[in-house]
């Protein structure tokens, strides 16, 4: 037995025993849990305990893993459109002048902690406070089920441009520039087909959980051989599996690991410098201009015809700063350009700004309802094509959610009741297969209140059969079935018993418990198919030949 590693791991109980306690008590006033993660890596900092090596180690591969999975969920042409780069490079180039240019003139005036720093060094800055967290946002949105979603799609999109620069930034700053070795990661696009082979050969358990580690930890080692940084190439591994069939499955199966090892990246942002009161309050003041950051992409997003909503939702996804801010200012700190003070100080910003935004992600949906009028008037009147209303046409049976359960229960209805049948996701790659196997399924957000407007003006639906996987998506889609006063019925499911009483008081006319009742379903349908069974039921004794 190695005792060294049960010293570090006894370390590290007390940050684990704290983060669960803190992350709970976050759960229980309405805030996600990583709220309570940020406070704990704050706490422990105060009381000087500094993260063991188990706590960076967990860090580093949660990370990767998260890159992986949004890589399986990746659709390259969100690149393409000039909502992602452009609105990036435009607000990037705004908040390095605008605030460099802040910074500056503090420093003109003397302004104590600012002082003596020129505008190159005022600049460095103001890019370190551009970025916004990655991290942060992949996981607020796989909470609320909205990763496929436009609004989830174009803030994803900013993030990684926004990740792309940092890694040129680093490259010039760091003078690491990629080997000429790094051409060979362009066979990975070749081995594709090999890869796929293999993901469709592993099964469904232990062996499909170490292949999604193979792949994350195995691109992240490849690009860093080459000068590349590892993140990229989990996310570039994640990518050239995600048009398989499996690569929901891989990503739904590696969640779990994910959300585990990225508590020690919440802990660590806590515990990556000496507090000080005057970091403390500097850090406090600089938090409430992520306000100006997130207005700025509103008005970007909106000048791109972008629905108001879909700008809205993805503005406040984006209103925090950065992990890559620290990494920015730890190698201008390193190279002697500002002082070492300000990796607290970005960290404290950072912390405070997630918990800012995890408060408005909770009430995202119903800030942009209540003052509905105002946000539209915003907008402009030229829309996008996948960003306009939705029409339902003559349907009175709506399925939301077509994923499994969703493509079940539209078939036996469709069998049932014909034309009048309409599934609705807000996944673009998820109707297109549907579509192709002549379902009728419509790409739209039940979540987004304009929709449900259009559907109540119609009167047409008398039936909403929620199939949804998160929660949180299906009390939203119920919030906006509220106040949109449908009058008709509302079928949801449920994973977990404690599910069916949260969704009944939001409104559901009947909940089903997918895992409770699949016993019953699987009877049925062996009694339907089995003849003996099937005279049985109908009271006839079975035949004894």
């Amino acid at each position: 037995m190695d005792f060294e590693l049960i010293a570090i791991a006894l370390d590290d109980v007390a940050w684990i025993a704290m983060a669960f306690v803190m992350g709970l008590l976050s759960k229980t006033v309405g805030l996600p849990p990583l709220v309570g993660f940020l406070a704990t890596g704050f706490v422990l900092n105060l009381y000087g305990i500094g993260s063991g090596e188990i706590l960076q180690k967990l860090s580093d591969l949660g990370i990767t893993l998260l890159l992986f999975i949004v890589g399986l969920k990746l659709n390259l042409r969100t690149f393409a459109r000039p909502q992602v780069w452009a609105v990036t490079g435009l607000h990037m180039s705004i908040v390095v002048l605008v605030f460099g240019t802040a910074i500056y003139v503090l420093a003109l005036l003397g302004t104590s902690f600012v002082s003596g720093l020129d505008f190159s060094r005022s600049a460095l800055i103001a890019f370190a406070l551009s970025f916004s967290s990655t991290v942060f946002v992949v996981k607020v949105l796989e909470e609320k089920g909205e990763t496929t979603s436009l609004h989830g799609r174009i803030a994803i999109g900013i993030l990684i441009v926004q990740d792309l620069a940092a890694v040129v930034f680093l490259a010039i700053s760091v003078g690491k520039w990629p080997t000429f070795w790094a051409l060979l990661v362009l066979l990975v696009v070749p081995l594709r087909p090999l890869l796929t082979l293999v993901l469709q050969r592993v099964g469904h358990g232990e062996l499909l959980v170490l292949y999604g580690f193979l792949l994350a930890l195995g691109g992240a080692e490849a690009f860093e051989l080459v000068g590349l940084k590892g993140d990229l190439g989990a996310l570039v591994l994640g990518v050239m599996i995600a048009s398989h069939i499996k690569a929901d499955e891989l990503a739904k199966t590696m969640l779990g690991f994910k959300d585990l090892l990225l508590l020690g990246f919440f802990l660590s942002i806590g515990l990556s410098g000496q507090l000080t009161m005057e970091a403390v309050l500097i850090g406090a003041a600089v938090t409430p201009f992520v306000f100006l950051k997130s207005a700025l992409f509103f008005g970007l997003l909106t000048g791109f015809k972008l629905r108001a909503r879909t700008s809205l939702l993805a503005s406040l996804h984006l209103t925090n700063y950065s992990e890559f801010g620290l990494i920015v200012a730890a190698i201008g700190v390193a190279n002697g350009w500002i002082d070492g003070g300000w990796l607290i100080v970005i960290a404290i910003a950072l912390s405070l700004s997630c918990a800012v935004s995890a408060g408005l992600n909770v009430v995202a949906h119903r800030i942009y309802t209540r003052y509905r009028t105002s946000w539209r008037r915003l907008q402009r009147s030229e829309r996008l094509a996948d960003d306009g209303p939705v029409d339902i046409g003559g349907a009175t049976i709506a399925i939301i959610g077509m994923g499994r359960i969703g493509t079940g229960t539209y078939d036996s209805m469709h069998k049932s009741h014909g034309a009048t049948v309409v599934g609705i996701d807000i996944d673009p790659i998820t109707v297109e297969r549907q579509q192709s196997t002549g379902r009728n399924v419509l790409l739209g957000d039940p979540s987004d209140a304009d929709f449900w407007d259009r559907v109540g003006a119609a009167h047409s639906l008398e039936l909403v059969m929620l199939a949804l996987p998160k929660l949180a998506a299906s009390l939203a889609v119920l919030d906006q079935l509220k106040a949109a006063s449908f009058s008709g019925r509302v079928a949801a499911t449920a994973r977990f018993e404690d599910e069916i009483e949260l969704l009944e008081q939001a409104g559901a006319s009947t909940v089903f418990n997918t895992y409770a009742e699949a016993g019953s379903g699987f009877a049925a349908h062996v009694a339907a198919q089995v003849p003996s069974l099937a005279r049985t039921r109908r009271g006839v004794p079975p035949r004894r030949d």
